[in-house]
């Protein structure tokens, strides 16, 4: 499966609490943070020691791996991007980054 058909695919299950634009970029925007919350607060009790990474606790990051996915999917479509688009973007960003030395550090134009 492509980047984009998982776009088309995942679009299909998407419903919006509201119909202003506003509204669904910020819905999806907490979605997205929302998600990565559940991953890290997965792994902060990996951390923690309240459990080792077995195959059942590498799904389970998985599949909230995957409604980060979901909601950075719907949120490049209603910005008008292709999920391919924005890992090309992404990749040509740190191959630019790369080559001029300057993948640590801060700041996004860098």
């Amino acid at each position: 499966m492509t980047f984009d058909e998982y776009q088309v695919e995942a679009n299909k299950t998407a419903e919006y609490p509201h119909y202003n634009i506003h509204d669904i970029l910020g819905y999806l925007g907490l979605g997205i943070s929302g998600e990565a919350g559940e991953v890290a607060n997965k792994l902060k009790k990996v951390l923690r020691g309240d459990y080792t990474i077995t195959d059942e606790v590498a799904i389970n990051i998985a599949y909230e791996l995957g409604d980060c996915l979901w909601y950075i999917s719907e949120l490049a479509k209603e910005l008008n991007f292709s999920l391919s688009s924005i890992a090309q973007m992404n990749l040509n960003k740190l191959a630019e980054r790369k080559k001029n030395n300057v993948i640590k550090g801060t700041g996004d134009n860098r």
